[in-house]
């Protein structure tokens, strides 16, 4: 019974230094990308575009990508864990430990909710000397920081337990994750989209992640955080669901 109950815990630590002895690339490399994205973007349209009536293009545009990089990363790492150790057959002294499926989904998600929440907060010290946004509800920042990551850890476990080689987890990610997060709001309100296109992004998960977590510095946002929040807190325990049965039915890791 011990075992059981400190196993996941161990696992959760592999885990967590897996990507952590590879700071530079899984830390290191999202928090300049992030910074590039906002030197690019902050410098041309600062002059140019107001949000929410007073908030300056740069200060609104923070948010958005440390959400953004919290998501990316997340997924990344359950992902990339699961799908190499299928790949290199290492998956199999996982097997052999006594550990539950509820073990197996608290150490991967629980992992990837560290590296999203490290490399957000890495994206924002950097950031923040950009310009420095408000905090108006500080809450809601980590209430939808930590449901971001733990959403797209849990996806990225659902991704990893699917795929069987690289190139299907490369699609899942390009053709399925990276577009939802672009077109969520990281970059823009969707107040100034046309009416057709604020109707398809409010059909995006990824939005109401965002668009949430910008409620807690500014005190506003496109629409209701309790609406964000139940969106968001439901999609994570539907996912969370599929994710658990599949783990227990053992889906493309057991013979």
């Amino acid at each position: 019974m011990m075992i059981r109950t400190t196993g996941w815990r161990t696992l959760l630590y592999k885990e967590t230094l897996r990507f952590w002895k590879v700071g530079f690339q899984t830390v290191g490399a999202p928090i300049l990308t992030a910074v590039l994205y906002l030197m690019v973007f902050g410098h041309v349209l600062e002059d140019h575009v107001k949000v929410y009536g007073t908030v300056g293009y740069t200060a609104f545009l923070i948010p958005g990508l440390v959400m953004m990089s919290v998501l990316q990363n997340a997924f990344a790492n359950s992902s990339s864990s699961i799908i190499q150790s299928k790949i290199m057959g290492s998956l199999v002294f996982v097997l052999l430990t006594p550990l539950s499926h509820w073990g197996w989904f608290l150490a991967y998600v629980g992992s990837s909710i560290i590296r999203g929440l490290a490399v957000g907060l890495g994206v924002f010290v950097v950031t923040i000397f950009f310009a420095m946004p408000d905090f108006a509800a500080p809450l809601w920042i980590l209430v939808f920081a930590f449901l971001g990551a733990a959403m797209l850890g849990t996806l990225g476990l659902i991704a990893g337990l699917w795929a069987e080689k690289f190139d299907q987890m490369a699609m899942f990610q390009n053709f399925l994750i990276m577009p939802m997060t672009f077109l969520s709001g990281v970059f823009y309100s969707i107040g100034s989209l046309p009416p057709f296109w604020q109707g398809v992004s409010h059909l995006n998960p990824f939005f109401y992640m965002i668009d949430g977590f910008r409620y807690g510095f500014f005190g506003v946002s496109d629409t209701s955080p309790w609406l964000s929040l139940g969106i968001v807190g439901g999609a994570w325990l539907v996912v969370s669901a599929i994710a658990v049965h599949l783990l227990r039915i053992g889906y493309k890791i057991r013979g």
